[in-house]
């Protein structure tokens, strides 16, 4: 025992040496004359391990009738003590009996999982039944050969295992190290394919889904290949892997291709697939890109009948995803190069057109710089319409330039404008009949392949852009795009110049009209001014002296033609205010102001706007608030400005005034004004700031106003460096911050 264990240990890859060992050594403890030890193989008993000179039969059908198949099928021990003489229930073990010259027979099963995996056998020429403790120790052996079979089993698997991952990390590696190649990936791929599938040779095919070429092959016989490349593109059998695989989207395996229906039929390249390469078992994995789009596949084959296994089939296809990723990484990586070629041209012609806003003409060379290069023509130019005929305004390259021709269909340039659309000659020398006024220049001139393209704007034809090889050869759809592309970029350059110079004209008549409203508002504001300040004084001082003049009884009257005058002389110094500002003219006077004196100021003038109201005014400043250096006249207008929008929209509530020095990286004072008033909604604050614009139609209508005050406030805050912000909540009042830069000074 000590032995097999010493065995199983050492040399736990080599199953065949250790079960050797166990059958051998079950015999002579036992005392019997012959071991064997059989596993199951599909339906069957095959023995893989014996000890003694016996006339044996390799493989016994797993059923009842042989004493070993009894064991394995009933997974429990079977001896017999003298088989040449059982009856018919061991009618075959027998019979097998009589041939071989044994009599006793002991047979356990090798159990793993819950099912019989093998049997161990032992068996005497003499009449001599086993013992029960032959039994114990036969089954003691049956364990330990399940044991090495496990071992040995696991141990193969973390082989494989190995195998594949280092497999894998090798293309891994090998498409990491060969981007844009794909010759040494697919190298790679199959060879490795081949080694760890056991198969002969491996080949990768790429196509559209129903036709495909050979790629790529490991190891094929020559005469396959050639005949393979030869046929370069071709539509496979249905009944191959390939066809299988086009026809249902799957793995696709093949036992025995000279069993399939193509070669019985003779389908000429099944057979010769048989002939050339003599394969008979396939392995077909298809190759997916997204959203299940065949493109090709990998395909492994055996020269004689054998089947894959579940390993194989999904390293296969395995290999199969990492081929589509780097036929993916190298058509992304291509299409990169080629993209950051266009966009650093683009790039290139953007800056032109960036530094030439009033001048057409560097753009348009460098498009017909770039055209010329990038599309790989001998010649570019670009047409402009100019009344009805095309002139040339830039041209790149050795062949002549016409100046110019008519808008008609007779030459590339003209029918391109004409259809506005993209017009692609392949010889033009060969179209007379279709072009006879190109034909003849391109015999003049020298050039055969042509192209024009058609400068839109607004689907109206402005020129044409077109390039030309001395040779046939027809340009690429890319080459078409990309030169459409340019195209564009011309038309956007003749566009901003178009724009620009409309633009200019658009800004020197609106200077000229503010200039007009500015000095119409000044002007007006004067003439208003100096009788509503007459109508203001007269109606002071009738209601003052009314006992004077008369007027006790029309005091009521005296007093709202005294408000609506103020009123109105505080809407035409705040649109004479919004007109000096947008207009620039408004002055700063910056001073350095004590904010005490100044607060205190404007509180007396604010108790007049809260008592009006019977609201409670509140006046809340840190203490040695110290000085600022601001327009004291502008501030005290913001400052109003905030206390009487607060007053106005508050009743029998409260409105506070508070001032504080805010130090946090940069020094700034704050003031703000609040108030317990109506509130606004997110929607009202938001065009809370613009010109001529109140909360909504119904608080304009309540409370009225002119919506200039707190456009005004902003605009005076901002140009003092500062600014004025809002929060508020219907029904619970707001809150406006004006900040204003600069420390006060104590």
């Amino acid at each position: 025992m000590r032995e097999i264990l010493r065995l199983i240990s050492n040399s736990a890859g080599n199953v065949g040496t250790i079960l050797q060992s166990v059958a051998e050594q079950a015999a002579h403890i036992c005392q019997a004359q012959f071991g064997d030890i059989f596993l199951v193989e599909h339906y069957n008993l095959r023995s893989v391990a014996w000890f003694g000179e016996l006339k044996r039969t390799p493989v016994l059908p797993l059923d009842r009738f042989t004493v070993s198949g009894r064991a394995a099928f009933e997974m429990r021990p079977v001896t017999v003590d003298d088989l040449q003489n059982a009856g018919d229930e061991f009618a075959r073990g027998r019979e097998i009996a009589r041939k071989a010259g044994y009599r006793s027979i002991l047979a356990v099963p090798l159990i793993r999982d819950g099912r019989a995996v093998g049997t161990i056998v032992i068996r005497r020429t003499e009449i001599r039944p086993f013992e029960q403790r032959h039994i114990a120790l036969l089954t003691t052996f049956a364990d330990q050969a399940v044991i090495a079979i496990e071992n040995a089993r696991l141990l193969n698997e973390l082989r494989e295992s190995l195998q594949q991952q280092t497999a894998t990390a090798e293309v891994l590696r090998v498409i990491s190290s060969s981007p844009g190649d794909l010759g040494p990936v697919h190298r790679a791929l199959l060879e490795n394919a081949v080694r760890i599938c056991r198969a002969k040779f491996a080949a990768m095919y790429l196509g559209n889904g129903e036709t495909f070429r050979l790629t790529a092959e490991h190891d094929a016989p020559a005469a396959w290949v050639e005949q393979r490349r030869s046929e370069g593109v071709f539509r496979p059998h249905p009944d191959s892997g390939l066809g299988l695989i086009a026809a249902k989207r799957q793995v696709a395996y093949i036992p025995d291709l000279m069993q399939q229906r193509a070669y019985i039929e003779r389908d000429p390249r099944v057979v010769a697939n048989v002939e050339l390469a003599g394969y008979r078992s396939v392995l077909a994995v298809p190759m997916f890109k997204e959203e299940n789009e065949l493109i090709g596949a990998i395909v492994i084959y055996h020269q004689e009948v054998r089947p894959f296994s579940d390993k194989q089939v999904a390293l296969l296809t395995n290999f199969a995803a990492q081929a589509v990723i780097a036929i993916e990484n190298t058509r992304l990586l291509n299409e990169l190069r080629e993209s950051l070629e266009q966009q650093t041209v683009t790039s290139e012609i953007l800056g032109v057109i960036a530094a030439s806003p009033t001048n057409i003409q560097p753009v348009l060379e460098a498009i017909a710089e770039s055209s010329c290069r990038l599309c790989e023509a001998y010649d570019s130019v670009i047409f402009l319409r100019e009344g009805e005929r095309l002139c040339g305004r830039a041209h790149h390259g050795p062949i002549s330039m016409r100046g110019e021709g008519p808008i008609d269909r007779g030459w590339v340039t003209g029918r391109a404008f004409v259809d506005r659309e993209p017009v692609h000659v392949h010889d033009l020398r060969a179209a007379a009949d279709e072009f006879p006024d190109g034909s003849e220049r391109a015999l003049r001139f020298g050039h055969r392949t042509t192209l024009g393209i058609p400068l839109l704007r607004e689907d109206e034809a402005i020129g044409t852009l077109l390039i030309r090889r001395s040779e046939v050869r027809p340009f690429t759809d890319k080459q078409i795009a990309l030169l459409t592309t340019f195209a564009r970029q011309a038309v956007i350059a003749i566009e901003n110049v178009r724009l620009f110079d409309e633009l200019q004209d658009k800004n020197r008549q609106v200077a000229e009209a503010s200039e007009n409203k500015s000095a119409f508002v000044s002007s007006m504001s004067h003439e208003l001014r100096t009788p509503l300040n007459v109508i203001i004084g007269l109606t002071e001082m009738m209601v003052k002296n009314a006992a004077r003049f008369g007027t006790e009884k029309a005091q009521e009257p005296l007093q709202r033609v005294n408000r609506a005058g103020t009123h109105l002389l505080g809407l035409i110094n705040q649109v004479l205010d919004l007109s000096k500002i947008e207009a620039g003219k408004l002055e700063l006077n910056p001073q350095t102001v004590q904010l005490g004196p100044l607060i205190k100021d404007v509180i007396g003038t604010a108790g007049q706007l809260a008592e009006q109201n019977k609201n409670r005014l509140v006046v809340d400043t840190q203490e040695n608030l110290g000085a600022l250096t601001v327009d004291p006249m502008r501030l005290r207008q913001i400052l109003l400005n905030l206390l009487s929008n607060s007053c106005k929209f508050t009743r029998a509530g409260e409105v506070k005034l508070a001032a504080r020095k805010v130090s946090n990286g940069s020094s700034f004072v704050e003031f703000a004004v609040s108030d317990t008033g109506i509130g606004m909604t997110p929607e009202q604050q938001a065009k809370l700031f613009e010109e001529f614009t109140q909360a909504d139609a119904s608080t304009a209508q309540r409370f009225g106003g002119t919506g200039l005050g707190l456009a005004i406030t902003r605009k005076l805050a901002r140009m003092m460096g500062g600014d004025v912000t809002v929060t508020s909540e219907p029904g619970k009042g707001s809150v406006f911050t004006v900040r204003l830069p600069g420390s006060a000074e104590s």
